[in-house]
C-alpha cells in the first residue's frame, strides 16, 4: 500500500503522550501512512517532557491551556482550535487516547467535520457519571461518535456493545500504556535494593473528586504512615495548584515523606519498581503496578479498571484515612498478605497493543478502498 493515508494523533496530557507514543512510533514505521502529532497543551509542562522522553515532538502545538481555566472553557477552546487544525491538516482519520477534555474535544471536532475518529483505550466505565468527572461523561460521549474503538480489555468491549456500538468497529488490543511500561522497564533493568532498611511507599493523588476533605484524609494517612519510621514515602505532586499547594501545606517537612515534582516516565517506572506498596488514584498506575508485581491500593471508591481488583493485585480503599492506614499497614506487617498481592499479573496488556492498533487501522482503510 502506498503512503497515501494521513492520520493526526491528538494529545493533551502527559498520560496521553505516554500511551500514544507506542502507537505513533508504530505508525511512523509503517509505509502506508503519514502521521502527525497535534497537542492542545492541556498539561503543557508535563506533556512536552513526556513527548521528548519518547523521542517525539508536536508537529502542531495549539498551546490552549490558560491559568485557572475550567474544563468547560477549555473544551470550547479546544473544540474550536481543533476544528481549524483538522481542516488544515486534512487527515483521513484522527486518533486520540483516553478520556480527557482534549479527547472529547477532538471527537467533537471530528464529528462536526465528518472526519473519522479512532479512540484508543475505549470502553472504560465506572457507571457513575460523577466518578471520575468529567472523564466518565467524556467516555460515554466519545463512544457515540468514534468510528473505531480500541478497547484495552474484553470487559471494555462488553461495555461498548451494551451501549449499542457496532461490534465490527471494536478491537480488543490491550493497553498501549503497558507497551510503554514494558519497554521502559526492560531498558532500566531490575531496581537497586534499598540500603536503609525501610520499605518504599509511592503515593500519587490528583483526581478532581479528591479535592478538599478526601485529599486532607489522604495526607493525614500519609503522615500517620510516615510516623511508623520504617517506610520511605515518595509523593510526586501534581502541578495543579489545588493539589500542589494543599499537599505542600500538609506534608512539607514531615520526616519520612519526600515531596517531589512530577517524575518523567523512566523515573516513575523506576519508583514503581522499587515500591513495596503503591497508593494512587491514577488510572495509569492501576494498570502499570500489576505488570510490575507491586501491590496497589486505589484511593477511590469506584474504578473503571476492575480487572486488577478481580485478579487480587489491586484493592479499592477509598479516601477514608483510617482505612488507608489499616490496609497499608496490613501489607507492611503481614508478609503473606503482601505476597498475595505482589504477583506479576497483566490484565491490561502484553506489550503488543500498538501493533494491533496499526494492523486494525490498515485493515479498516483497506476495506474502505
Amino acid at each position: 500500500m502506498h503512503r497515501s493515508r494521513r492520520i493526526l494523533a491528538v494529545v493533551g496530557t502527559r498520560p496521553e503522550a505516554i500511551k500514544m507514543a507506542p502507537v505513533v512510533a508504530a505508525l511512523r514505521a509503517a509505509d502506508w501512512v503519514t502521521t502527525r502529532v497535534v497537542t492542545t497543551g492541556q498539561h503543557r509542562e508535563l506533556l512536552m517532557g513526556a513527548l521528548a522522553d519518547f523521542g517525539l515532538a508536536a508537529d502542531v502545538d495549539l498551546a490552549l491551556m490558560q491559568h485557572g481555566q475550567g474544563h468547560e472553557a477549555f473544551f470550547a477552546a479546544a473544540t474550536a482550535a481543533l476544528r481549524v487544525a483538522l481542516a488544515a491538516e486534512r487527515p483521513d482519520l484522527a486518533l486520540a487516547q483516553g478520556d480527557t477534555t482534549t479527547v472529547a474535544a477532538a471527537a467533537r471536532a471530528c464529528h462536526e467535520l465528518g472526519i473519522a475518529f479512532g479512540h484508543v483505550e475505549a470502553g472504560l466505565r465506572t457507571g457513575d457519571p460523577t466518578q471520575p468527572f468529567p472523564e466518565e461523561q467524556n467516555r460515554v460521549y466519545i463512544a457515540t461518535v468514534a468510528s473505531l474503538h480500541f478497547a484495552p480489555t474484553a470487559g471494555a468491549r462488553v461495555h461498548l456493545l451494551r451501549e449499542g456500538v457496532d461490534p465490527a468497529t471494536v478491537h480488543v488490543t490491550g493497553n498501549t500504556g503497558i507497551d510503554a511500561l514494558l519497554a521502559t522497564a526492560a531498558r532500566l533493568g531490575p531496581p537497586a535494593p534499598r540500603t536503609d532498611g525501610r520499605r518504599a511507599l509511592l503515593v500519587t493523588a490528583h483526581r478532581r473528586e479528591s479535592f478538599g476533605a478526601p485529599l486532607a484524609a489522604i495526607c493525614a494517612a500519609v503522615r500517620a504512615l510516615a510516623g511508623r519510621g520504617d517506610v520511605a514515602i515518595t509523593w510526586p505532586v501534581h502541578p495543579n495548584p489545588q493539589v500542589r499547594e494543599f499537599v505542600q501545606h500538609e506534608l512539607a517537612g514531615v520526616r519520612g515523606v519526600r515531596l517531589v515534582a512530577p517524575l518523567d516516565h523512566a523515573d516513575m517506572v523506576a519508583a514503581m519498581q522499587q515500591a513495596h506498596v503503591i497508593l494512587t488514584d491514577s488510572g495509569g498506575v492501576q494498570e502499570e503496578a500489576p505488570s510490575l508485581g507491586v501491590p496497589v491500593l486505589v484511593l477511590r471508591d469506584v474504578t473503571e479498571r476492575p480487572e486488577g481488583v478481580a485478579a487480587g493485585v489491586a484493592r479499592l480503599v477509598g479516601t477514608d484515612g483510617s482505612r488507608i492506614v489499616a490496609e497499608t499497614a496490613r501489607l507492611l506487617d503481614d508478609p503473606a498478605a503482601h505476597a498475595a498481592m505482589a504477583r506479576v499479573v497483566s490484565p491490561y496488556g502484553d506489550g503488543g497493543a500498538a501493533p494491533r492498533i496499526v494492523a486494525a487501522l490498515q485493515a479498516w482503510f483497506a476495506a474502505r478502498g
